[in-house]
């Protein structure tokens, strides 16, 4: 017996005992093909054609070269069996789609593509697509979705040596790529004595002031520094970061755009630089309050007006002198902060509830809110001190922990993928031709 004959011999035994069993999940049409079977699961023929007709439509949309049919055919057939085992998989699991995810997730592509629901409905029934096809394609993405973040993501860790090893290769933390850079500089002769070098010290440091008080940076370069660039006003013009000094690329990191830094030691002498450009990397600058609170909570002994009542003679208290601190270790119900005095620490918007912000936020350094409720219970609140915290080096670490994360993620995809295929009965029958 061939290869062919065997293969079709297989195909005929095994599909006539999962139809005999009633095990095929499949709708299978009276004369439609089984074109693969995929352990207690088969794809056939009209679902097949389905997805082929509907990725050449893609990529005709692209202008993409087109494969032999024959080529297309098997590719659009492996993506099936993969869904196939991954819906089996997940069904195992017991992962299932709400009907309003679904609908929030199809609204929102709607709205991303600037239509309504009807709208959108339209559109999709004018380019062969069912709306109820379309729902049940959405489905089985969420579905897939979710397993993967199940089986995959949520397994998926990143060691401070990666991100070490990560940010290693980057030329700088923030991202910047290129500067454009005004320079001073005040020379040292290389045998200078100490009082030469006090005296280029000090010149350095009153050149930085007056450009601090105001003056022209390019008029005092073009005056004062003993740079090549003084002639034009000390104008470094671009420079990529691989280009300067580590020294300056240290310092302009962290610098904002028409920053002038102080006086930078080197053994050619001192500089002054100002920053008038960068591209690449953005500072991230965020507003914090530094707050603490007292809670009561509300419960079957303690009303509402009870609480209210026990705050306001605690903020008597504060304003007539008790220290706030032990006194929200003694009647702070949170007791996460209690032990610090009340203390929250550094905040930022959104990491509180909204009324507790509310409230927060109309306070000054120092200042003690009146009671108020949340869904938490009831608070007073002190705001210690306000500051704009430069987040930057915390974004760009969280991105690079995402970028990690998520070539991570692709690769035990992959394997996942390869793995369950490996494990799953899997028969497939397509004509070569």
């Amino acid at each position: 017996m061939t290869s062919r004959a065997l293969a079709n011999f297989l195909l005929l035994v095994v599909s006539t005992a999962l139809l005999c069993s009633g095990a095929l999940r499949a709708e299978v049409q009276p004369l439609d093909q089984i074109v693969a079977i995929v352990d207690e699961d088969v794809v056939v023929r009209s679902e097949l054609e389905q997805e082929t007709t509907r990725i050449l439509s893609t990529l005709r949309q692209r202008n993409a070269q087109i494969p032999p049919r024959n080529v297309l055919e098997r590719q659009v057939l492996e993506r099936l069996v993969l869904k196939k085992l991954q819906m089996a998989r997940a069904q195992a699991l017991g992962i299932t789609i709400g009907e309003d995810v679904l609908a929030q997730t199809i609204g929102n592509i709607a709205r991303e593509n600037n239509l309504t629901l009807s709208e959108f409905r339209s559109v999709l029934e004018s380019e062969g697509m069912s709306f109820d096809s379309y729902r049940q394609s959405v489905r089985e993405q969420l579905t897939q979705r979710q397993l993967l973040d199940r089986e995959v993501m949520r397994k998926i860790r990143v060691s401070d040596q990666e991100l070490a090893t990560f940010n290693s290769r980057q030329k700088n933390l923030s991202g910047r790529t290129d500067y454009h850079l005004l320079h001073i500089l005040v020379a040292i002769d290389e045998g200078s004595s100490a009082e030469q070098l006090e005296q280029a010290r000090e010149k350095a440091a009153r050149l930085a002031e007056r450009v601090q008080q105001g003056e022209e940076f390019s008029s005092l370069a073009l005056t004062e520094s003993d740079g090549r660039q003084a002639l034009e006003g000390g104008d470094l013009g671009w420079r990529k970061s691989d280009q300067l000094p580590s020294l300056f690329v240290d310092i302009v990191d962290k610098m904002a755009r028409g920053e002038v830094s102080a006086p930078i030691q080197s053994p050619s002498g001192y500089h002054i630089i100002k920053l008038v450009d960068y591209k690449g990397g953005e500072r991230h600058i965020i507003d914090q309050t530094r707050v603490r609170h007292i809670l009561i909570n509300t419960n079957e002994i303690t009303s509402n007006k009870d609480a209210q009542t026990r705050l306001q003679q605690l903020r008597q208290r504060i304003l007539g002198g008790d220290d706030f601190a032990p006194l929200a270790r003694s009647h702070s119900d949170d007791k996460t902060t209690a032990i610090k005095g009340g203390e929250l620490g550094w905040v930022t918007a959104g990491d509180l509830v909204p009324r507790f912000e509310e409230q927060m936020n109309k306070l000054q350094p120092g200042e003690l809110s009146q009671p108020f409720q949340t869904d938490f219970g009831w608070h007073i609140v002190q705001v210690l001190e306000r500051r704009k915290h430069d987040s930057t080096e915390e974004v760009v670490k969280a991105g690079a922990r995402a970028a990690i994360r998520q070539r991570k993620f692709n690769e035990e995809s992959e394997l996942y993928l390869r793995r369950l295929k490996d494990e799953a009965f899997i028969l497939t029958m397509l004509d070569d031709a």
